[in-house]
Parts: structure tokens; C-alpha cells; sequence
């Protein structure tokens, strides 16, 4: 794999979501500076809701700069909310997907050392972010959702720097296939117990498969999905 510039470099604070009461960091800023790369993630980012995003297995996450054009097909009349920077994402490049990035990746990301750790799973912020009542489902539906990265080594990047992969454990678990045996196949056994055994993935998702496995059931994605709808 060829090696990747870094073409945006974007951090946020919590502030209110939407002129509502939630509070959110998904409105993240491009900076020119040469930041740190921290085991939590980029100095200067928050994240509202630590549950959920952040932390040392979500400490980056990275959107493909060219999922942006699918959207503004996907809802011409609303295109000027898609603009790199609208899913919250740290890291925009081109020429890294689902399809081509790997769970447990290892990338040289400037002087950092980062690994992929899971895709992310839509939330219904999304909704408000780009005033879509079932943006997350469509997001979740067309796989294209972005990933995030724990940190190896602390290190420094800045736009224009290299991601270089170095070394792929898992060539058979694309980032894609994952998200097909999460959301399109969710009870295929063979994949779930693979799944569980990818010592490289959060232990979230590999629980999330193996609940699957012994209730022979999917977990209820309204609440992620669709939120309070009144807000």
C-alpha cells in the first residue's frame, strides 16, 4: 500500500449539538499546527460523551475524504452539509476506505504510532448533524463509517504527513467485512465466532458478537440509531 498524505488534521471542544441541550465535540476545526498524538487522542479534542467515543481504543477517528461525493448524490438538495469535516472525524485523507483498511492495522501516522481498533458505529447525532431523521441508518446501512485508531506511541502529526501502513496481522478482516457480518448478515455464525477470536478488536464488538452467538439475536439498534427523537 502506497503511503497516504494527511490532507485534513481536525480537532473540536463539547459544545451544545444543534441548539439543543446535548452536548457534542462532533463539530471538529481544521488546524495547520503540528499537534500531539496523546494515548487518548489529539491535544486539544474532547469528546462529550465518554461512554461511547474516546478513549484508548477510540482515540482517532478517520473518515475517507471521498465518501463525501456518495453523500452529495445521495441528497443533492442538502450536498452543503457534506463537506469533510461533518462526521466529526480527526483524520481526512484520501485513498484509505473500509475496503482497504484492516482490522489491526499498524500505521506510521507522522511520528505516531496508531492501530485500528473497530469501525465506528453510527449514532443518531447524526440525524442532527446533517438534519436527516435516518442519517445513522443510512450511514450504518452503506457501510461507509469510518474507523478509529488506539494509540501504540505517542508521537506528532500535522497536515501533509504520512500514513504509512506497516503491518497487517489480520489481512483477511477488512474493515468492510466487518461491517457486512455487523449489519448485513448479523447472525452468521461462522463470522460471529471469528469475530470473537480477533484478539485486535475491541472487546465491545467482540462481546456485541458473542451475545449474538448465545441469544441468537441482534441487540436493539433504536436508542443508537434514532436517539430522543424530540430534540
Amino acid at each position: 500500500m502506497k503511503k497516504i498524505y494527511l490532507s485534513e488534521l481536525r480537532t473540536g471542544t463539547v459544545k451544545p449539538l444543534s441548539n439543543s441541550s446535548v452536548m457534542s465535540a462532533i463539530d471538529k476545526r481544521c488546524t495547520r499546527e503540528r499537534l500531539k498524538i496523546g494515548l487518548l487522542g489529539l491535544s486539544g479534542d474532547e469528546q462529550a460523551d465518554r461512554l461511547h467515543h474516546g478513549g484508548k481504543d477510540k482515540a482517532i477517528h478517520h473518515y475517507a475524504a471521498e465518501h463525501y461525493d456518495y453523500w452529495q448524490t445521495c441528497f443533492p438538495d442538502n450536498k452543503h452539509r457534506f463537506r469533510t469535516g461533518s462526521f466529526g472525524e480527526n483524520f481526512s485523507t484520501q485513498g484509505m476506505t473500509e475496503q482497504s483498511v484492516c482490522v489491526g492495522d499498524i500505521y506510521r501516522a507522522g511520528s505516531a504510532l496508531l492501530q485500528v481498533s473497530q469501525a465506528r458505529q453510527p449514532c443518531w447525532k447524526l440525524n442532527s448533524v446533517f438534519q436527516q431523521d435516518d442519517m445513522a441508518r443510512q450511514v450504518q446501512s452503506s457501510l461507509r463509517t469510518g474507523w478509529y485508531y488506539r494509540v501504540l506511541e505517542t508521537g506528532n502529526i500535522a497536515v501533509g504527513d504520512h500514513i504509512e501502513l506497516l503491518e497487517r496481522p489480520e489481512p483477511e478482516w477488512l474493515l468492510s467485512r466487518l461491517l457486512v457480518t455487523f449489519y448485513q448478515q448479523p447472525l452468521d455464525r461462522d463470522s460471529l465466532t471469528a469475530i470473537t477470536e480477533l484478539t485486535l478488536l475491541t472487546e465491545g464488538w467482540k462481546k456485541l458478537a458473542a451475545n449474538r452467538l448465545v441469544h441468537q439475536k441482534v441487540e436493539d439498534w433504536t436508542q443508537r440509531l434514532e436517539g430522543n427523537q424530540s430534540l
